[in-house]
């Protein structure tokens, strides 16, 4: 048994008083965040001052008894505080490379804030916010175990409420598999396995794109700041939170499948941000969803004790002859199937490509297995000497 942190994710539907409510700490939150996103930058910018999340904790507690500002009692400061921490995260993101520079939150995007224990209350399997009377009306998809040890609420562009409920769970290994895949992403098929099985792209995009440009054209033609512009841009954001939905959902399936079937998952380490950078190519890929893909099989594999392994990015994999190694000098898109030269062997390329990164794949874990054996050696001669 593993012992992990999982999030359930539930729609709720707020009363009024619960909306206006949330409506006002997701406002409060994002000023919070905004407000001291500026006066960080300000500082190091006029007086090369640094400023942290101690520093900010201290002067939020200052703005709260601002006249100007009072309104921000209101809300629950766990909120307040949760806004602060993110910032403060962002910035250590930014210094460590792992992100560009903090942005500004806007009203009109997705509105999240999340409450620690002291934020809410979990009682009878229903869950009560702080400042608020009622319990949210929840739809159970599916239940969980263990104690809530924060939950995030949130409302996208479409007016749809979410909670994400984190809770930490005993999850068990899976039964030992003697099966193994690697697998190749494509376009036109989403994976293609080293076993021969192709995925199709469903490609949701393009199955709503006629109502998506319908509605856009609607949008377009409504007057700025008008009520009917609200509505036909709520339009538009539900058909897309459709497509984000059905793409999740088939990423989800594809992943849970592959990981409960195979001990050992290879996939090839896709650089995606930069290659949505071909205009050709970028909404294709875009609609594939790549990297939820990868994501969702590195998580879920270490849940239930599989080997998920991604191979250098520049390896050769479509050029590669599986059967005897050679590498042919170029091998355009156009190529699906070919021939090689040395052993006489037919390949698909998918498929071919698939086997290689299997390969791949099994000599970095082998690898590694020998690394981590010969460091166990070294600490047991050292404890010994």
């Amino acid at each position: 048994m593993t012992t992990v942190q999982r999030a359930y994710k539930y729609r709720f539907y707020p009363t009024t008083e619960q909306a206006e409510q949330l409506a006002r700490t997701f406002g409060c939150a994002r000023y919070v965040y905004n407000h001291f996103l500026r006066l960080r930058t300000d500082a190091w910018y006029e007086r090369q001052e640094r400023i942290g999340y101690t520093d900010t904790a201290k002067l939020l507690t200052a703005l709260k008894k601002e006249p100007e500002t009072a309104w921000l009692q209101e809300v629950s400061n766990v909120c307040l505080q949760q806004s602060l921490r993110n910032l403060d995260t962002a910035f250590k993101n930014f210094f460590q490379g792992r992100a560009k520079y903090p942005t500004f939150k806007k009203k009109t995007a997705r509105q999240s804030v999340r409450y620690t224990t002291s934020g809410f209350s979990w009682r009878d399997g229903q869950i009560k916010l702080a400042k608020q009377k009622e319990p949210l009306d929840i739809r159970w998809s599916r239940r969980f175990t263990g104690t809530p040890s924060s939950v995030t609420v949130s409302k996208d562009s479409a007016d749809r409420y979410h909670i994400s409920i984190l809770v930490e769970e005993e999850v068990a290994a899976l039964p030992f598999s003697k099966k193994e895949a690697g697998i190749d992403l494509g376009l036109t098929h989403a994976v293609i396995t080293s076993g021969g099985q192709k995925v199709n792209n469903h490609q949701y995009l393009k199955q709503s794109e006629k109502k998506l440009a319908r509605a856009q054209r609607s949008l377009s033609r409504k007057k700025k700041g008008s009520a009917n512009r609200a509505k036909a841009k709520l339009k538009v954001a539900r058909i897309h939170a459709k497509i984000a939905d059905q793409r999740q959902d088939f990423a989800h399936k594809l992943t849970t499948q592959l990981i409960h079937e195979n001990q050992v998952v290879a996939a090839e380490s896709l650089q995606v941000k930069n290659m949505l950078k071909n205009r050709s190519l970028a909404k294709a890929i875009s609609n594939v969803g790549w990297h939820q893909i990868t994501t969702m099989l590195g998580y879920k594999a270490e849940w239930y004790g599989r080997d998920f392994v991604q191979i250098d990015k520049w390896y050769p994999s479509s050029k590669r002859c599986h059967a005897c190694g050679h590498i042919s000098d170029a091998m355009p898109l156009t190529v699906r199937v070919w021939d090689c030269p040395t052993c006489h062997a037919h390949h698909d390329r998918d498929i071919n490509a698939a086997k290689n990164i299997l390969k791949a794949g099994k000599a970095i874990l082998a690898g590694a297995d020998k690394l981590r054996e010969h460091e166990q050696k070294t600490t047991a001669g050292r404890a010994g000497g």
